[in-house]
């Protein structure tokens, strides 16, 4: 039986510039880094000479863990369908806010993307434990959709 997500990997493009906009601009922690080669990283990825640096963040408080990965060896191809909300398969990580409007200005203002500005979700379509929902999506750095999710 699965106990609770530990962590979720998105592979990167530029390492420092993901690690400063999930800790600087999210206000994720960075936990730690790794350097990954070897039989072992072959073996679990299916891939033939990895060479990888891994940067380990975290939601203040705890939480499962985002695992920001840059392959350096082999080399990886970004896929422009991937960020569009419809396409098949994971396509958002959400992260519960209490400051949706204060968040949502500092990252406009960090010239952070944006799909659209922040919508209540109508009570007539769900409300959720929590209370009503306010979201909004937004791309990371390498175009990773997340959401920006807020309960009242």
């Amino acid at each position: 039986m699965v106990a609770h997500i530990d962590h979720v990997n998105i592979s990167v493009q530029d390492l420092a510039r993901s690690v400063h906009f999930y800790s600087e601009l999210l206000g994720f922690e960075k936990t730690t880094d790794a350097h990954l080669e070897g039989d072992w990283i072959e073996t679990i990825v299916g891939l033939k000479g990895v060479v990888a640096d891994v940067s380990y963040v975290q939601p203040p408080g705890g939480g499962p863990r985002i695992e920001l990965i840059k392959y350096h060896a082999p080399p990886g191809t970004a896929a422009d369908m991937n960020s569009r909300p419809n396409t098949r398969g994971l396509r958002h990580l959400a992260f519960r806010v209490t400051d949706m409007d204060g968040i949502y200005q500092r990252l406009t203002a960090a010239d952070v993307e944006f799909i659209g500005p922040p919508v209540i979700v109508p009570p007539t379509v769900v409300t959720h434990d929590a209370g009503h929902k306010k979201l909004c999506y937004f791309y990371d750095p390498d175009s990773v959709v997340l959401e920006l999710a807020e309960y009242t």
